[in-house]
């Protein structure tokens, strides 16, 4: 494991406090679950991208145009 020096404001640190002592937690344990969650919401918003980036639009429609040629009557509760 690591340590890093962090340098907050101490408004910033006196909530972090305050709110790891509510949740029974340790303000490093509190502020590792927050980079943690930050970091996954920014590389889910990367991969995302990447996939958007390799989609065709061609294909998409081809698929599409196969659905509604099959005139399938939809699963209960997926009507429009």
């Amino acid at each position: 494991m690591s340590s890093l020096s962090l340098r907050l404001p101490d408004s910033l640190h006196r909530q972090a406090r305050e709110l790891a002592e509510r949740e029974d937690i340790s303000i490093n344990q509190l502020i590792a679950t927050a980079l943690a969650e930050k970091m996954s919401a920014l590389m889910t918003g990367e991969y995302l991208a990447k996939r958007a980036a390799r989609g065709d639009r061609k294909k998409f429609d081809h698929v599409l145009r196969k659905v509604r040629a099959s005139r399938r009557t939809p699963i209960a509760g997926d009507e429009l």
